[in-house]
């Protein structure tokens, strides 16, 4: 056992070497070994991974020969994968070796005429998929990848949600219980998908995946209910009315981890476009009141200096916006739906008459932000008017 462990310790060192300019010196002689010591990793990884104390033997000194703790007992199980995709991307090897190489990759020795070489393919779909994701964006909109990302983690909670949001309609007293156990249980999932993004990729994650279950309902719905039921195979009532459920309970979920902690919901909104911040108010109610919430807290950390005729943070540690991106936030508040600008500017209304209903400037935040908010909205249409004469003309 002692000769296998210290076999498994060259496992890191292998693919350093794998990654470096050393493999210009490969012949096709030196790549088999390299790919047969994979394979040898590969079927110790086969032969251990059903004995715990064996896995966690190997595991430990395996981290224990690497300065981080990168590689764990899995990467035995894809030393193959992980060694021909570093020798691929190294521009160092050889040309000869190259082809063996690939030879190697699609024609695993032992495997017939016929196998079919999946993981290769899976690997180079995946390879290129990253690489078109990450190609620099000109067209406005979000980012192909974090489109992505939001997508494959809608896919994921409607596994995790659908089916108990299809029972919705029978669930009987004594099975509450369980359903609340079944969305807890999918919210920690979701806390712990999103804790392995940095927090701004979770919190675009997130904004992504909310606008696009607007998107697609809106889709749905002009569809007349054909869109979700051709691919669900039932365009029912009843069918519309599961996936409707469903997609109720995905946002649900986003929602109550998005929410459910004040600093992590402040964060998310400093790091948001306020446009997009708007849109998302005017979809969901639930987090329209909680934004309206923040931006008055915000705002009441503001006072107007006289001697810069502005309106400055009172306390810096507190006040997370300046005036000026206060107004913007509430411009695009006022810029989105109707009943979402009659919300908001009721509530402004309701601040400044708590606030003493002042009529002029710099004496109350309220009052001036529904100044700045109705002249926007002034200019808007103005420009609008100006905008279709023009074109009429």
């Amino acid at each position: 056992m002692e000769a296998v462990l210290g076999q498994v310790e060259q496992l890191p060192a292998l693919l350093a070497v794998s990654r470096s300019a050393l493999v210009r010196d490969w012949d096709s002689l030196t790549l088999d070994r390299a790919l047969e010591w994979a394979r040898y990793f590969q079927h110790l990884y086969d032969r251990f991974r059903a004995r715990p104390q064996l896995r966690e033997v190997l595991g430990r000194r395996l981290r224990r020969s690497q300065p981080c703790p990168l590689l764990g007992f899995p990467a035995l199980g894809r030393c193959p994968q992980l060694l021909g995709l570093a020798l691929l991307e190294n521009r160092a090897l050889p040309p000869a070796a190259c082809r063996r190489l690939v030879r190697s990759l699609l024609q695993p020795p032992g495997a017939g005429p016929a196998s079919d070489p999946r993981g290769l393919e899976l690997l180079a779909r995946r390879k290129a998929a990253a690489r078109l994701l990450a190609l620099p964006r000109h067209a406005p909109g979000p980012e192909p990848q974090l489109q992505a990302e939001a997508r494959l983690l809608l896919s994921r909670l409607r596994q995790e949600a659908g089916e108990a949001a299809g029972q919705l309609r029978w669930l009987c007293g004594a099975q509450e219980g369980q359903e609340a156990r079944e969305a807890a249980g999918q919210l920690r999932w979701l806390c712990g998908a999103l804790e392995l993004l940095p927090q701004p990729r979770a919190f675009g994650v997130v904004a992504a995946a909310l606008a696009l279950l607007k998107q697609g309902r809106g889709a749905e719905q002009a569809g007349d209910g054909h869109g979700d039921g051709d691919r669900d195979g039932s365009s029912s009532p009843d069918g519309y009315q599961e996936s409707a459920a469903g997609e109720e309970c995905t946002a649900g979920l986003l929602l109550s981890w998005l929410l459910g902690n004040q600093d992590r919901f402040s964060a998310f909104c400093l790091c948001i476009p306020s446009s997009h911040l708007a849109f998302l108010a005017g979809q969901y109610s639930q987090l329209c009141r909680s934004y309206l919430d923040l931006l008055t807290g915000w705002g009441r950390h503001l006072h107007y200096d006289p001697l810069q005729g502005q309106w400055v943070k009172s306390c810096l540690d507190k006040a997370e916006l300046s005036w000026e991106e206060l107004r913007e936030h509430f411009i695009c508040l006022c810029q989105g739906s109707t009943p979402l600008k009659e919300q908001t500017q009721a509530a402004l209304e309701l601040l400044r008459t708590q606030d003493g209903d002042f009529r002029v400037r710099g004496l109350s935040v309220w009052t001036d932000l529904l100044m700045e908010v109705g002249y926007s909205c002034v200019d808007t249409k103005t420009t609008g008017k100006l905008t279709k004469s023009s074109t009429s003309g």
